[in-house]
């Protein structure tokens, strides 16, 4: 286990933020793995991290268990799964960094346009074709298992439907639920959870459980077309962090 307090200074508002994420805040959980690497490495970051959220989808699942949409995580979850083996055999030769600037390219455009379109009052729900639904999960899962950024692919895909909120969160938690199980062998691959690894987990559980419940009381507390402009917002602040990083780190390594 690791004992460093500087670690944890690092890692108890990261599993916070992870908390409030899987609650309902989306977005703000990609803060996470960041955090934590001001004390350990990227890797071992991730390896902490994905046991802490199987903890917390658990949670999320439970809380929202009656209120999610059927149809798009037949879609979803087996597109995402192609999409995590990709990455997987593809890790060894796709740059994190081009595929967080891509990500976050993409996330300030949908964001900025659906932000604008709700100012002006056009928010009519807008049913995606299932050729959209497999091509967006299997982005997800790619870049989830290349750059833990499989939340803004999913929220293009699912956000025009303009979903009640309450059945968005449970379709979320249902399916990060899934992603996440699907994650743990390739990491196990890998070599990635170590018992030290496990054991700092394994601490952080009830902060983890706790931040995830204070998270789904709290969204409970915004209406419907508020939590839509956050999310909007907040996938606009996801997008200039994934584009600000995916530039610094490719320009390092073009320096280098």
């Amino acid at each position: 286990m690791i004992t460093d307090p500087l670690f944890y200074w690092a890692a108890i508002p990261a599993v916070i933020l992870l908390g409030l994420a899987k609650g309902g805040f989306s977005g703000i959980g990609i803060l996470a793995v960041p955090l934590m690497t001001l004390a350990v490495s990227p890797v071992q970051a991730a390896s902490i991290t994905l046991p802490i959220l199987i903890v917390q989808d658990a949670v999320s699942v439970w809380v929202f268990r009656r209120t999610w949409d059927r149809h798009s995580l037949a879609i979803l979850i087996p597109s995402s799964l192609i999409g995590i083996i990709t990455g997987y055999l593809l890790a060894a030769h796709v740059s994190s960094e081009a595929v967080e600037l891509a990500i976050g390219v993409t996330s300030l455009v949908f964001g900025a346009r659906q932000l604008w379109v709700t100012r002006r009052g056009v928010t009519r729900p807008h049913e995606s074709r299932d050729i959209t639904g497999w091509l967006w999960g299997a982005t997800a899962g790619f870049t989830s298992q290349i750059a833990h950024a499989g939340g803004v692919p999913f929220q293009i895909y699912m956000l025009p439907k303009r979903l009640d909120r309450d059945v968005l969160i449970g379709t979320s938690a249902l399916y990060f639920a899934a992603m996440n199980w699907m994650k743990v062998p390739a990491y196990a691959l890998l070599g990635q959870f170590t018992r030290a690894n496990m054991a700092t987990s394994v601490v952080l559980f009830p902060l983890a459980v706790a931040s995830t419940v204070i998270g789904a009381k709290l969204i409970r507390r915004v209406s419907g077309e508020r939590f839509y402009v956050f999310v909007y917002v907040l996938l606009i602040v996801v997008g200039l962090r994934l584009t600000w990083t995916g530039v610094a780190h490719l320009l390092i390594d073009r320096a280098s």
